[in-house]
């Protein structure tokens, strides 16, 4: 009897999407599938090329199908797709050229927020995302000294044209102030240049759009989730208990206004001896982890402190990128496919709680 088609998908319904709890057929991933003789083909479209089971559900799909009678070769094509968010809210129009907007802030400053929003945009787009970034620290715009990165907005004569840095696209305050002019602006000139940012920018086909916060819960926020629908925030702190409890308080704002919380980072985790390897707790480890065990939150992982990954970000040569190998970068890697799988699961949720008022 000839191999039919059902009975290939039949058998990849053993293979389940381990975030989202459903096979890979019910999800819709299996495409085009071929059948030639003996030989199986097919493709597994994930929602993020930073799936990091990838090759863990390849290999169960090929074991899945070799089962099958009269199976003698299967070929699997792994692609992705990212999936955009969408809004519960219909006064929020979808941001042109954005499928996902993923906020990264703080309750208190000095954890290192911005060097984990650098870190893991670069790491998403080194695992074939296409990621932009935008500093919305309007007071403290540190992301073009973080990459580098000098020079004005240009534009196309109707929208700002984002200069792109190590296959970022990027937008900041400080390219439209000098270094040493401080912004002194009131609420409303904040929501003005929020907007701007998101809506008079020319983003390009962006996967994920990282938006790196003002620490502690101001008024940036709020105009951040009036201006666009957030697809999730990631939340940085150090394990002093000093950054836990405000990061307790910047998960309550982000739960005030809608925004779903990705998960928690802990920056400055630990100190690897790069001679010896002995790891220091200097600030007391495992803060963060055990705040978001308490909160039902999803911890996405501990970077460790280190002096090449503060010199990246002084010297323009992120660490992502200086030393790709580092502890620190495979850290920022690891927490950048659980931020992807978060953000997949929130993209399958469809929320019809309304908005909550904000005070």
């Amino acid at each position: 009897m000839a191999l039919e088609q059902s009975q290939v998908l039949q058998a990849l319904t053993a293979v389940k999407d381990p975030d989202l709890h459903k096979d890979i057929v019910k999800l819709g991933f299996v495409k085009d599938v071929r059948i030639d003789g003996g030989r199986v083909s097919f493709t597994i479209e994930l929602t993020t090329p930073a799936c990091p089971v990838k090759e863990q559900m390849k290999e169960q799909a090929r074991a899945a199908v070799m089962q099958l009678a009269g199976v003698t070769g299967v070929d699997i094509t792994m692609t992705a797709q990212v999936r955009a968010a969408v809004s519960p809210d219909a006064s929020k129009a979808p941001i042109p050229g954005v499928k996902n907007v993923i906020a990264v802030g703080a309750g208190k400053g000095g954890v290192g927020k911005t060097t984990v929003a650098v870190n893991l945009a670069l790491a998403l787009a080194r695992m074939g995302s296409r990621v932009g970034i935008i500093d919305a620290d309007i007071y403290g715009p540190n992301v073009p000294i973080m990459l580098g990165l000098q020079g004005q907005l240009g534009t196309d004569g109707e929208k700002i044209v984002p200069p792109m840095k190590y296959d970022l696209q990027v937008v900041s305050m400080g390219f439209l102030t000098s270094d040493d002019a401080p912004v002194i602006w009131r609420g409303p000139m904040l929501h003005g240049v929020i907007r701007q940012f998101f809506n008079d920018v020319r983003w390009d086909n962006l996967d994920y759009l990282v938006v790196d916060l003002p620490p502690g819960t101001g008024d940036v926020a709020l105009s951040l989730s009036q201006t666009a629908h957030v697809a999730g925030a990631i939340v940085v702190t150090s394990p002093q208990q000093v950054a836990v409890a405000d990061t307790r308080r910047a998960v309550a704002m982000y739960e005030k206004l809608n925004i779903p919380v990705l998960g928690l980072i802990e920056n400055m985790s630990y100190f690897a001896c790069p001679s010896c390897g002995h790891e220091s707790d200097i600030f007391g480890r495992g803060g963060g982890e055990r705040l978001a065990e308490e909160l039902g939150l999803t911890f996405l992982g501990a970077i460790p402190i280190s002096e090449p990954l503060r010199r990246g970000g002084d010297t323009g040569m992120p660490i992502m990128l200086a030393d790709p190998e580092s502890l620190a970068a495979r850290a920022f890697v690891a927490a950048a496919e659980r931020t992807a799988a978060q953000v997949s699961i929130q993209s399958f949720k469809t929320p019809v709680i309304p908005l909550k008022p904000v005070n």
